[in-house]
Parts: structure tokens; C-alpha cells; sequence
């Protein structure tokens, strides 16, 4: 038994169960001793800071403690405005905004408010621009549940009623939500919205070094896309989650509504021309690298973490890619057999990143694994090797044209490095 990896897990998927059999691993209870346990974001509660639970050198699990800071759509959101402010305040050249007061680097979040606490905010907006739609969203729950478009104040004020509020005001036992402005221009193939789910692994935050897995995929409603208030209650037009989809008359079991990445940017490439499709990927890439680095302060950066995100991305039809959530615990459930394909990869790429060798962890290993194990992932920022090569300094001191997405990129050996980025 000795030198065996003992597993343990909360979620019975195949994808993950496979994984570690075939590794030779052992599985045993959460009662015995164990080296890895890949649990759902309940469960990570138990080992926070304030239970006082401690993790020895040789266990890792799979989720940072308060990963919330990331993965609830308020806190998210929240993090990302304080950011904003702190590069402003540094007098940063990402924070540059253009004539209007709009970030020309930051704004890639639609403009978002906390309800109850911010409804006074989000009544000003709104009658800035009263023809707009907003969806709101319930702050902790997934796969498109609780999830309503509106266009009229008297619908937040009936939602406000049915909840069993008397006031906006009161926090009391209220649930909490965000409404964002919903991107009623998005980018459509066949008529239909769809959105992007990209995977990105965070072996650290401090330094933040990150990865983004290669085979993403795009989710497409089921139902032609409207903008028309008739349409506003169609789930199917309008939201892209799987949960949702999979009950609709047009859903295809076979392909489940799925298109890889890679056909989007053969697609994008036929239809709009190689060199905005490029951009348009440079600044996906931006996007989720400026998220982390937004909750990289204020994550707990224990040693013990690693963890895999689903990025939620909607592309607009100015080719302009929003990003709309951040997932702790992406779906393993397969959909079809090519998703069960993927998941099982994702998870074999991503325990070879996260368990060098598939050994007895040792936490005080450097986190930067041989570029020959990452498999279909690639890494998307490595903070000590940008600090290392002079990037970070080079940056600050350039003008704001050449930061970000909009900047020139390092060739290194023919591929693309993406480590210069701020």
C-alpha cells in the first residue's frame, strides 16, 4: 500500500472514478487517511480557516477555501470593481477609460447591481435607458435555475412582493441576486445564441499561475434567437445552460447542442477573417487572466488547492466577449458521448498537473510542472515567469495602447506567449 495515492470523493461521476483507478490509486473514506480528495464545494466549508481543520504536507483537495470570491456572481463582480479602482489609483494604464468614462481595458463585465442592497442604483440605471432588458440571476445557484429576464420596473417590484419582502431595503432572510444588463446584441450561428465554457486551472494564486484547457466548448439554445419582448419569459432562446436546453423539443442528443472551440474559430475565421478571430481569442484570454488577478488578493492562497473553473463567455456580435460567470464545480455529468470523452481528459490533464507523476502529493513542491505533462492544457499566465523576464515592468511603463489584448504579443520558438500580460 505504501506509495499508493488514497483517494477520496463526494461526487460519484465515472469521469473521475476512472481517473483514479486507472492511476493505480486506492480508494478509502474520508474517516482514514487520504492524499486527495476531490470534493464539491460544500464540502470544502469543512476545511476553511475558521473550523480550524488543518491539512497535512501530503493531502491536496480540489477547490482554494473561499473560492466564492470567484465563483458567486456578487462577489465576482464586486472583486472586479475593486480592482478597477486599485489600478485606477495606481495610476495604471489599464485603467484608462475613453470620452464616455467607460474602461478601455476593464469593461468586460456587463454593468451589474446587488439586490436588494443596490436597488436605488440599479432604479437610476435603468431609466437611463428604459427600453433595455436585465436578467437576474439568484447569487448562489447553478445550471440556470431562478433565473428571470425583465424589462419593466413592475416586474422587480412583483418579483419583490412574491419573495415575501415588504421592502427593498431589508436584507433580513431575502436571497440575495444580481441583474446585469443582458447582452441582447449576441453573436449568433444559425439564428441561435449560444455561449463559450472554457476550463482554467489554477495551480496558485500567489503567484497566480494559470492554465486554459484547449478543448472549450460552445452551448447553443435550442430555440432561434429574438430580441422581442414577447419572447422575454422563452428559457429556450434565451439561456444556454444544458439543465435547460435538454428539455426542449429541438434538442439533438446526439451532438447535445455542443460545438468545439475549435470549429468557432474555424467558423469565425471563414466568416470574419483570421486576424479579428485572433483578437477576439487575445482578449478571452484577457478577460479571464484580469478576473483572477481581480480575487488573486483576497483568495487564500493555500498550498494544499488547486482548482478547476468553468468560464462562462458570450460573444456579442460586435465580436465583443463578455464574461458572464465563473463556475467552482463545472458539470462532470456527460452529455453525449464526445462531452464524456472530453471530461474524462479534462480531469486525466488535469490531475497530471496537479499531482506531478500520480504520487503521494507533497505540497511543497513549486507548482510548475514540465510544459511535456500538461496535455491539452496550455498555460495562460505565469506570473514569476512575467515578473522574471522584466514583462511586468516593461508594461508599466509603456502607454496604454500596448497593454492588454490590444498589445503586440512575444513569439517564443513559433508559439504564442502569454505571459507579458498585466
Amino acid at each position: 500500500m505504501a506509495g499508493k495515492v488514497k483517494w477520496v470523493t463526494d461526487i460519484e461521476k465515472s469521469v473521475l472514478i476512472n481517473n483514479f483507478e486507472k492511476r493505480g490509486w486506492v480508494q478509502v473514506t474520508e474517516n482514514e487517511d487520504w492524499n486527495f480528495y476531490w470534493m464539491s464545494v460544500q464540502t470544502i466549508r469543512n476545511f476553511s480557516v475558521e473550523t480550524g481543520y488543518r491539512l497535512s504536507d501530503d493531502q491536496i483537495v480540489n477547490h482554494f477555501p473561499n473560492h466564492y470570491e470567484l465563483t458567486r456572481k456578487d462577489l465576482m463582480v464586486k472583486n472586479i470593481k475593486r480592482y478597477r479602482k486599485e489600478l485606477e489609483k495606481e495610476g495604471s494604464p489599464l485603467a484608462e477609460k475613453d470620452e464616455s468614462g467607460k474602461y478601455l481595458y476593464l469593461d468586460f463585465v456587463p454593468v451589474t447591481y446587488m439586490l436588494p442592497a443596490d436597488y436605488n442604483l440599479f432604479v437610476e440605471e435603468f431609466r437611463k435607458s428604459p427600453s433595455s432588458t436585465w436578467i437576474m440571476k439568484p447569487c448562489g445557484k447553478a445550471q440556470g435555475k431562478g433565473i428571470f429576464l425583465i424589462n419593466k420596473l413592475s416586474q422587480i417590484k412583483k418579483w419583490s412582493r412574491d419573495s415575501k419582502t415588504s421592502s427593498f431595503v431589508t436584507q433580513s432572510t431575502k436571497e440575495a441576486y444580481v441583474i446585469s444588463l443582458y447582452i441582447n446584441n449576441p453573436l449568433l450561428i444559425g439564428g441561435r445564441k449560444f455561449d463559450l465554457r472554457l476550463y482554467v486551472l489554477v495551480s496558485t494564486y500567489r503567484p497566480l499561475r494559470c492554465y486554459m484547457y484547449k478543448l472549450g466548448f460552445c452551448r447553443f439554445c435550442t430555440v432561434k434567437y429574438t430580441p422581442s419582448t414577447s419572447e422575454l419569459d422563452n428559457m429556450f432562446v434565451h439561456l444556454t445552460n444544458v439543465a435547460i436546453q435538454k428539455h426542449g423539443e429541438d434538442y439533438n442528443h446526439i451532438h447535445g447542442g455542443k460545438w468545439t472551440v475549435n470549429n468557432l474559430r474555424l467558423y469565425l475565421e471563414s466568416t470574419r477573417g483570421k486576424e479579428v478571430t485572433s483578437k477576439l481569442f487575445d482578449e478571452i484570454h484577457w478577460i479571464i487572466v484580469q478576473s483572477l488577478k481581480a480575487v488573486a488578493p483576497v483568495m487564500n492562497n493555500d498550498k494544499h488547492c488547486f482548482e478547476c473553473y468553468g468560464y462562462d463567455i458570450i460573444i456579442d456580435d460586435k465580436l465583443k466577449p463578455w464574461l458572464i460567470e465563473v463556475n467552482a464545480s463545472p458539470s462532470l455529468t456527460s452529455s453525449t458521448a464526445n462531452d464524456r470523452i472530453l471530461k474524462y481528459n479534462l480531469i486525466n490533464d488535469t490531475l497530471n498537473i496537479a499531482v506531478p507523476n500520480g504520487e503521494i502529493p507533497d505540497c511543497k513542491w513549486n507548482k510548475s510542472p514540465p510544459k511535456e505533462v500538461l496535455g491539452n492544457y496550455e498555460i495562460l499566465y505565469d506570473e514569476e515567469l512575467a515578473q522574471g523576464d522584466g514583462a511586468e515592468r516593461e508594461l508599466r511603463s509603456r502607454p496604454g495602447q500596448s497593454l492588454g489584448p490590444k498589445g503586440s504579443r512575444l513569439r517564443d520558438a513559433g508559439r504564442t506567449v502569454l505571459t507579458t500580460w498585466k
